[in-house]
């Protein structure tokens, strides 16, 4: 969700081909850029806000797009039951799990960076 220079999207295409990744962003520019950035790519670009997109995923991922409480509401429709949704969030993770009940951090050292937190939900299978 809101792709802009095609993180995490591009990233995750290229570790994991077997993946059918959709990269969805609502500005044309942008759209534009992430088309030509992905050419020879198995990545599926949409142009659109995630309130009018109609798919489903079993894994749904964002980032730097908004509060937990507010991405939950933007983006829980795309989750497919039984699917999660990955937010990856900054220093202020914790708090943000207050907003997002079941939620669980996720808290990913790589060597050489900064500590990674991704907040993950899961939707219950129906």
């Amino acid at each position: 969700m809101g792709s802009g220079a095609g993180l995490p999207g591009i990233v995750i295409a290229l570790a994991r081909p077997d993946l059918q990744v959709t990269l969805i962003e609502p500005l044309q520019r942008r759209v534009d850029f992430l088309i030509e950035a992905t050419q020879g790519l198995e990545i599926e670009v949409l142009r659109g806000r995630a309130q009018e997109i109609k798919l489903q995923a079993p894994v749904v991922v964002a980032r730097a797009l908004a509060p937990m409480d507010r991405m939950k509401r933007m983006l829980w429709h795309l989750v497919q039951p039984g699917g999660t949704l990955l937010a990856m969030k900054g220093e202020n993770a914790a708090a943000e799990l207050e907003m997002a009940p079941g939620g669980e951090l996720h808290e990913i050292q790589l060597p050489d960076m900064e500590l990674a937190r991704v907040i993950s939900l899961s939707k219950r299978a129906k």
